[in-house]
């Protein structure tokens, strides 16, 4: 049939051309953006999913980005402590030089003096100045706030790491279940009844003493204590308000690694235990807890816990027995933002305790700040033994200190740099096979989109020129 009203050539035509023409601006703008999805009717499931994987991407990114700055906080620390390590270590040369008053002048005392008092200025200045983009790192602003702390129980309390997550305090329960002993043997006598030489040693020696038929157990007493610095044993009357008690000998320290031995090279002496046996040496006893439910054993009376978000060091004081006490940490610390998500845990929280001279050293034996002009410990008191105590402390402090922030730098900002870079490069593959265009695939199409344009175009051309053969009937 000849009709010119109505070419429906032409339309299938046209509606042919119309989707080649679409196929080939698709493909045209796929190989000019790179993106197979260039927007959500591409492929709607394919842009959810891409989406999800960007937005973790991002999160990556930074959190790569926060491990390489938390590495750059710690570095600047550590740096800052190398210096007060060293500082530490020129005060025990001028310590150990100032014992030898034998060969030193009191004006020679007095310059070493002027030195630690520099030296232990230039410690507490560190700690006041070490900062970082504004941060103070080692004056003790990141480190931890407790509450409840019961200082006739807890000595020397040091948080590590508390990661409180969604809490705003972390309760901390300590049960007491054995107390920690020193080492300690028992002469049950006021005297000893022929001449005896006794071996005494301990942790940091051992020393030989003679005592004449009679001797009293306070005379005894006296001599070992005499040189407890180079035993590590005292002694003290049984019943101090009877000098005819007996003796105990006892390790300084307490602990299982804490011993006490006295022997009888000569003569005749006889040293017990608590149970009253007969025994040349005894070793201390270390405290044994459970912090939050974890039991820990000690070392003598420090306790450690290392539990899942919290990580402290504390000492039982002596006279405390077996019991319970608690507290709670309520603030503090140095949070580092590690993962893709701010959930509890991808996050490490860090405490960083201050190393200023007021806080070097400990209760039993003092602090660094006693050893300037004027301290019960200063040089030129002549109390030289306290003061390479403290010092000894305070250079063991730091180097932990040290060694923990390397081992956090170590073992958790380097680590988890390398692995959100695996993850980043994983996430980035999968995101990209799904919304990235495949140019091998889209050369092909847009070929074939060519063909199918021109191809539509004559065909349509031809569809349209078709009524025109009518034409031919009208003559």
């Amino acid at each position: 049939m000849a009709r010119i009203n109505t070419n429906v050539a032409s339309l299938t035509a046209q509606r042919g051309l119309a989707r080649s023409q679409k196929a080939l601006g698709e493909t045209l703008q796929r190989l000019s953006t790179g993106l197979r999805i260039n927007r959500g009717a591409d492929d709607p499931a394919g842009l959810i999913a891409s989406e999800g994987l960007r937005s973790e991407i991002s999160g990556i990114h930074q959190a790569i980005d926060n491990s390489s700055r938390a590495s750059n906080v710690i570095a600047t620390a550590e740096g800052s402590l190398q210096e007060v390590a060293s500082l530490l270590l020129n005060i025990k040369s001028l310590v150990v030089q100032a014992a030898n008053t034998g060969a030193l002048s009191p004006d020679e005392i007095r310059a070493n003096q002027i030195q630690v008092d520099s030296a232990v200025e230039s410690i507490t200045r560190i700690s006041d100045t070490t900062t970082f983009a504004g941060l103070h790192l080692i004056n003790g602003s990141l480190d931890y706030i407790t509450s409840g702390v019961d200082t006739t129980v807890v000595n020397a309390l040091h948080v590590q790491q508390a990661n409180f997550g969604t809490n705003v305090n972390i309760p901390v329960q300590i049960n007491v279940i054995t107390s920690g002993q020193t080492a300690e043997l028992q002469f049950r006598a006021s005297s000893v009844t022929s001449t005896v030489t006794l071996e005494v040693t301990g942790n940091d020696g051992t020393t030989a003493l003679t005592f004449v038929s009679g001797t009293q157990a306070s005379a005894i007493a006296y001599a070992v204590n005499r040189i407890t610095d180079s035993t590590g044993v005292e002694a003290t009357l049984i019943n101090p308000a009877n000098s005819t008690s007996g003796i105990v000998f006892k390790s300084h320290a307490y602990g299982s690694r804490q011993f006490v031995s006295v022997q009888a090279q000569t003569g005749s002496f006889t040293a017990t235990d608590n149970q009253g046996n007969t025994r040349q040496r005894v070793v201390g006893r270390d405290a044994v807890a459970t912090v939050n439910g974890a039991l820990t054993v000690g070392d003598g009376l420090a306790l450690k816990a290392n539990t899942t978000g919290l990580d402290i060091e504390l000492n039982i004081d002596p006279t405390f027995g077996a019991g319970q006490t608690a507290f709670a940490i309520t603030g503090g610390g140095a949070l580092f933002q590690l993962g893709a998500q701010v959930v509890s845990n991808q996050q490490v929280n860090v405490g960083i305790q201050s190393v200023a001279a007021s806080k070097l050293g400990d209760n039993d034996i003092g602090f660094l700040n006693s050893i300037v002009t004027g301290g019960s410990a200063s040089l030129v008191s002549g109390n030289d033994r306290a003061a390479s105590l403290i010092i000894e402390r305070a250079i063991k402090q730091v180097a932990i200190l040290r060694g923990r922030l390397g081992a956090f730098e170590k073992n958790t900002l380097q680590t988890n740099v390398n692995s959100l870079g695996v993850a980043l490069e994983n996430v980035t593959s999968a995101e990209s096979s799904i919304r990235d265009a495949d140019f091998a695939t889209e050369t092909a199409a847009l070929t074939r989109a060519q063909v199918l344009t021109q191809a539509g175009t004559s065909v349509l051309a031809t569809a349209n020129s078709t009524p025109q053969s009518v034409l031919t009937l009208l003559r």
